[in-house]
């Protein structure tokens, strides 16, 4: 018995890095570049998850369907608030910018309530079969996380490695000012990144809401975890974000074996303490 809850427990654990994992990859994609922690990605996920309950409820779109009418809106969000608000600031100290994303953490959170309300919501309602591998138990909605995890992390493998805006956002991300000299367009690359960056912040949102339940503090909540994933793989890295990102989920639900489901977020930051102390360039070098 201890082992089959050790098994579902370690299959939980991979669900919820791999929502984790979407959601690093974006803070660490726009702390590498940008140089400053965006404490307002959490919304954004809320964001995407909130246009997918539109899409769902005003068109009669299946949650999958859904998905880039997530995108669409996390994305024209996120390039809105950075060409008002963010652009202005980039030559400031990092903190002001810092101070500025947590301002709006909580406009974009009074937004969402403004328009959807405080209450709880669901994609879909009534009862799903699972399907069973053993004493394993998979929900419908753990199979699409699964497949579209792994989809995406490829995609953004192969955008950094193999096209040319890719390799740009690396070159910045290494050295922007010798970026600059040898004629990448930095504003360019900033744009996309907060266009992938949020993307995948919006099927992160979608992802979550999938897995539990829609809340306009849903993001906000995941705030701790998500940057604790980007610090554990190394901040920066996009790489190492998604290897955070497993960690931290596997570590939080198998903690419950022994702790309270409520020391969850503890689990999170007493791993993100422990590497800012052991090594805090994270587990595959990225800035300290």
């Amino acid at each position: 018995m201890y082992l089959a809850d050790f098994l579902q427990l370690l299959v939980y654990g991979v669900i919820s890095g791999s929502i984790l994992a979407l959601g690093a990859i974006g803070v660490s994609l726009i702390f590498g570049i940008l140089r400053f922690a965006h404490f307002a990605h959490g919304d954004l996920m809320t964001v995407g998850a909130f246009c997918a309950l539109a899409a769902v409820t005003g068109l009669g779109l299946p949650v999958i369907a859904a998905i880039p009418f997530a995108i669409l809106g996390a994305v024209v969000v996120a390039v809105g608030i950075d060409q008002t608000i963010y652009r202005r600031l980039r030559r400031t100290a990092p903190v002001i910018l810092l101070i500025s994303s947590f301002g709006m953490a909580m406009a974009l959170r009074a937004v969402i309530q403004i328009i959807w309300g405080t209450q709880d919501r669901v994609y879909q309602s009534g009862i799903q079969l699972p399907y069973r591998i053993g004493d394993i138990v998979l929900q419908p909605a753990h199979v699409w996380i699964l497949a579209g995890t792994a989809l995406l992390v490829a995609a953004v493998h192969l955008f950094l490695q193999k096209t040319s805006l890719g390799k740009a956002m690396r070159a910045m991300s290494d050295n922007m000012d010798l970026a600059r000299v040898t004629g990448i367009n930095a504003e360019r690359v900033i744009i996309w990144t907060w266009v992938m960056g949020a993307g995948l912040a919006a099927v992160a949102g979608v992802f979550l809401a999938m897995d539990t339940r829609l809340h306009p503090t849903m993001g906000w909540h995941m705030m701790l975890p998500i940057f604790a994933a980007a610090i554990l793989g190394g901040i920066g890295k996009p790489y190492g974000a998604i290897l955070g990102g497993l960690i931290i989920g596997v570590a939080q639900e198998l903690s419950t074996l022994w702790l309270s489901p409520a020391y969850k977020p503890a689990v999170a930051f007493a791993i993100m303490v422990f590497m800012l102390i052991v090594r805090p360039q994270g587990l595959l070098g990225g800035r300290r």
